[in-house]
């Protein structure tokens, strides 16, 4: 029940902050992920293509890779999730990301340390499994970046490589069911329990 509890804040909390309006990112102590992550910002700078990663994605759409690039603000660096392309997309004109100032509008996300299930990632062979932006930042000798990353939201156009506003913000809520399961067998094993006991005192 405390789990439920939990869990139906943790729904509360995130809708409130996808649906609110964009804020200007700060990083400045920023916390735990619990107290910014799924916040939706804004941020303007210059992306720099040159230290793009392609991490793994499984998405709504099939497999391909997230297109992860460096956004160079009056801040500091943060890297941007613009979207995701198909395996066969990564060469895609498209893909490149705009020159010049431009402003992102996004949900900001929690790094992905270490890799994907049972794989790690590979920066020396340039295989990423998941959104590290600790080990991304290292490989690309970006310095001192902020420690989450950007979802962009969505483009007006939707069919438009790489694909973006793909963020799944969905948090499956089985716990009540889980504790009238839970209810339900303990009152068996009591049940079972006085029927074993009563047995005995007859006999």
């Amino acid at each position: 029940m405390e789990r439920r509890a939990w869990k139906l804040d943790l729904i509360a909390r995130v809708e409130g902050r996808v649906h609110a309006p964009p804020s200007p990112l700060t990083w400045d102590n920023p916390g735990s992920p619990a107290d910014y992550e799924y916040r939706r910002v804004q941020v303007t700078g210059t992306y720099r293509p040159e230290a793009e990663t392609l991490t793994q994605a499984v998405t709504e759409r099939g497999g391909g890779f997230w297109v992860m690039t460096p956004l160079v603000t009056a801040q500091g660096t943060v890297l941007v999730n613009r979207g995701f392309v198909p395996s066969d997309g990564r060469a895609t004109p498209d893909v490149r990301s705009p020159t010049g100032p431009v402003t992102v509008i996004g949900l900001l996300r929690a790094s992905e340390p270490g890799g994907g299930f049972l794989r790690s990632n590979d920066p020396a062979a340039n295989r990423w499994y998941s959104r590290d932006v600790a080990a991304i930042a290292r490989a690309r000798h970006l310095g001192q970046v902020a420690p989450f990353f950007i979802d962009a939201q969505a483009m007006p156009s939707p069919d438009r490589l790489p694909v973006a506003g793909l963020t799944v913000v969905r948090f499956p809520n089985n716990h009540l069911v889980y504790a009238l399961t839970w209810f339900a067998l303990a009152g068996l094993c009591a049940f079972a329990a006085f029927r074993v006991l009563r047995d005995r005192e007859r006999s």
